[in-house]
């Protein structure tokens, strides 16, 4: 009786040779410095928020002030987009600790780090795509509605 292997356990077998390897290497470096240039716009989004909400303070435009709101709106824009960035640093530090000592667990959680950055990035597009398309709805029923 032939033994077949089933597709998961063929992925066992995977090796990571040496032009994966520089592949991978290049990779980290470049996820790194994307990471690192999203902190920083991050950071700079925290201190545009404070500023807005420091210096808006002194308008009035309903129960905040215009500042505030936009402030606070800034700070959570900057909370959602630090969840993907953490990830992308953290995929980056795993994988250069991976390549460097040839730890298995490091590689691993590399590659899980670099999948919930792209499950979030993609679920975030799902979600701003449907709140275009609803925007974009509610705008032809608006315009509809006014020209009857």
């Amino acid at each position: 009786m032939m033994e077949t292997n089933s597709p998961f356990e063929q992925f066992e077998e995977l090796r990571i040779d040496r032009i994966s390897r520089e592949f991978l290497a290049e990779t980290a470096k470049w996820a790194n410095f994307l990471s690192i240039l999203g902190f920083v716009g991050l950071g700079l989004m925290v201190v545009v928020a404070l500023f807005i909400m420091v210096i808006g303070a002194s308008t009035s435009f309903g129960p905040f002030g215009g500042g505030v709101f936009v402030g606070i709106f800034y700070i959570l824009i900057a909370g959602f987009y630090f969840v993907p960035i953490n990830y992308l640093y953290k995929f980056s530090s795993n994988m250069k600790n991976a390549l460097r000592t040839n730890n298995q667990a490091s590689l691993t959680s590399s590659f899980e780090y670099i999948k919930s950055h792209y499950k979030f990035i993609g679920i975030l597009t799902i979600v701003i795509m449907g709140i275009y398309i609803l925007m974009i709805l509610w705008m032809m029923f608006a315009a509809f509605g006014r020209s009857m």
